[in-house]
């Protein structure tokens, strides 16, 4: 619940600056008209829209879980995210629109200069902001602040660029290059929205988190107990901040449920060290067969009928299938 907090709270500050910047960059636009500076403030007035609909979905995602929503609300962060991406690959459209009438019927452009200085400022803002909120979010695990970090830092990219073309055509007199530059940024921008949405996508969908689930495996592998003879059917679902996994983890059959209960402790334990506290772990524990003795190092077992002969690291591949591990015959 504290995450979730401390993940609204930056999300209302983005939300109030995305407001400011925009009304920086509309002041730039009527002083230069220039159409790569309207491109910059359709995308900011995207950013406003999505800086509130994310705060509203983090707001639904800090409430706690209920009857009807046993898992929490977390998913909330997912759909913010997707309509985020999808507003941004909306923005970059009408930017590309713009562009080529603008290149068709040229607009003459005024003072470039002050309009320079004034997007310039809100790029430093932008990435600032941009860079908190995306640090934020992974550490955290909160799909809606990635993508408004992404989004913002995307907009710092782009700000820079425009700003490049208004000083080229500063120093040149090529009042083409401003459509030019907008056409290009359109198109960057709307692959950033696809990436958003194919993200927050493949979070409602619960797709399998390869990269997390390498590292977890990894970890998992490396602090591996005497007693932790084997894991398989190991998943993890996101829901919001909140991380679920669920696992299947063979300890040896003669241990009674307080002592397979520590083993889950422990294994729990090493899981929120390294992947935060907002964690929901169920282990199944399944007894070990004779057969798997030629996998296992506990020394002291009593009841060994086969020597150890190898130990089976555990892999990504090897961990997500519903089967126990042993030596092939």
């Amino acid at each position: 619940m504290e995450k979730a907090r401390q993940n609204l709270q930056v999300q209302k500050w983005v939300a109030v600056i995305s407001v400011l910047l925009l009304a920086v960059k509309i002041t730039a636009y009527y002083s230069t008209h220039s159409v790569s500076i309207l491109t910059d403030a359709l995308e900011s007035i995207v950013n406003v829209v999505a800086g509130f609909i994310g705060l509203y979905s983090l707001y639904v995602a800090a409430k706690p879980r209920d009857r009807d929503h046993p898992y929490g609300h977390g998913k909330a962060e997912f759909l913010s995210a997707a309509i985020e991406g999808t507003m941004i690959g909306v923005a970059g459209a009408i930017i590309l629109y713009k562009a080529i009438q603008h290149l068709i019927t040229p607009v003459e452009l005024h003072k470039i200069d002050f309009g320079m200085i004034l997007v310039g400022v809100t790029a430093i803002v932008n990435f600032g902001i941009g860079y908190y909120c995306s640090q934020t979010g992974k550490k955290n695990n909160s799909a809606a602040l990635i993508a408004s970090g992404k989004h913002l830092q995307t907009d710092t990219w782009s700000t820079i660029a425009i700003i490049a073309g208004l000083a080229l055509i500063y120093f040149t007199g090529y009042a083409w290059i401003d459509s030019v530059v907008a056409i290009l940024f359109g198109c960057f921008i709307i692959f950033t929205g696809y990436n958003i949405v194919r993200s927050s996508v493949a979070g409602i969908m619960d797709e399998a988190d390869v990269k997390l689930l390498s590292r977890m495996v990894e970890i998992l592998n490396a602090n591996r107990r005497d007693n932790w003879i084997d894991l398989h059917n190991l998943r993890v679902i996101k829901y919001g901040s909140v991380l679920h996994v669920d696992c299947h983890l063979t300890v040896p059959w003669y241990l009674n449920v307080n002592e397979a209960h520590l083993e889950i402790d422990a294994l729990a334990l090493l899981i929120r060290k390294n992947f935060g506290e907002s964690l929901e772990i169920f282990v199944h524990t399944d007894a070990c067969l004779y057969s798997q003795c030629a996998i296992c190092k506990k020394q002291d077992c009593q009841v060994r009928q086969h020597i150890f002969a190898k130990r089976i690291d555990w892999t990504l591949e090897n961990v997500s299938q519903n089967k126990k591990h042993q030596l092939k015959q």
